[in-house]
């Protein structure tokens, strides 16, 4: 999801990497992600992008980029309040995850 091409607005992001769950697949992780960008990251008027990549080692990533740092990690907080955020973390091996919040420099 893009919802500002203008790459100046670009002000910090949300990197979390994570592997899923035994049993859950890449495409019910693909489709999660897509239902909550259609029924929650939409609605963050700051988010600027929002993608997932995997490594060769069958890591994930969820990246999401805002215009600040303190954005990044106040829709990070959100997901928790959100019933469909809810259930995408629900494939995520807990132990798994390493969350971190980067601000650009220049």
């Amino acid at each position: 999801m893009i919802k500002n091409g203008k790459i100046d607005s670009i002000g910090g992001m949300e990197f979390a990497i994570f592997r899923l769950k035994e049993g859950v697949t890449e495409a019910r992780l693909i489709e999660l992600s897509n239902n909550v960008e259609t029924e929650f990251l939409r609605e963050q008027g700051e988010l600027i992008l929002h993608f997932l990549v995997r490594g060769a080692d069958g890591t994930y990533a969820d990246v999401a980029i805002a215009s600040s740092q303190e954005k990044a990690e106040e829709y990070c907080q959100q997901w928790l309040d959100n019933t469909v955020a809810l259930e995408y973390l629900e494939l995520l091996e807990k132990e798994s995850v390493n969350m971190t919040f980067w601000t650009r420099i220049n």
